[in-house]
């Protein structure tokens, strides 16, 4: 097993030398959800699945409660959760109601040393990308969008990017063809669209697919 990265390029600001620094940027292998992670977690303690769900839908109250009231939260293991701020229009000494001006930016987490040790060292791989896509059957693509359903309910179109390790043009020429052949569906909003399979697809079953 093996972290696969690239390298890529950030543009070059204005009035800065022309300096082409490279930078490294993992490709990730696939997204895993609750459910996979529910069923892992029952296989390492006497937990039942259904105690797992009760567990994380609990922690997940919790922590939104006391990072809710500005606290700082630590799990033993995992690492600390914090809120961060922003402000949603420049503020200076002058701006006047200067509270109303400040919004949640969202959650920072820093992982405890125990969770880095738990990766452990990992083997780097380096993809070579040429800017193309794969070239993948249209038979392959459905293999692959199997495989991809047993463990998820959703897909964007950036997770089907990395499912097929196309360029964004080609998965959007791909997820046109599959709602057209009427395997997919869009459930989101069309500048946010979030897909599933279409029942009788991809091993999916009526009673599986995800309602908006």
């Amino acid at each position: 097993m093996a972290i696969h990265f690239e390298w890529y390029e950030n543009p070059v600001p204005p009035n800065q030398p022309d300096e082409k620094k490279l930078h490294a940027r993992i490709t990730y292998n696939g997204k895993i959800g609750t459910d996979y992670v529910r069923r892992k977690i029952q296989e390492r303690c006497s937990l039942t699945e259904t105690d797992v769900t009760a567990v994380l839908d609990a922690l997940s109250h919790v922590l939104g409660q006391e990072l809710g009231d500005g606290r700082q939260v630590h799990l033993d293991g995992i690492g600390y959760f914090h809120p961060t701020l922003k402000c949603i229009e420049e503020v200076t000494a002058e701006t006047k109601r200067k509270n109303t001006k400040v919004r949640l930016k969202g959650i920072k987490f820093r992982a405890d040393q125990a969770l880095k040790n738990e990766v452990g060292a990992v083997k780097l791989k380096n993809i070579r990308h040429n800017g193309h896509s794969r070239k993948l059957s249209d038979v392959e693509i459905d293999m692959r969008l199997r495989a991809y359903f047993t463990e998820h309910q959703l897909m964007t179109r950036a997770d089907f990017q990395q499912i097929c390790g196309f360029m964004k043009s080609k998965a959007m020429e791909h997820i046109r063809r599959l709602r057209a052949e009427g395997k997919i569906q869009n459930i989101g909003i069309p500048t946010q669209p979030v897909y599933v399979p279409v029942a009788g697809y991809y091993g999916v079953s009526r009673d599986r697919i995800v309602r908006q």
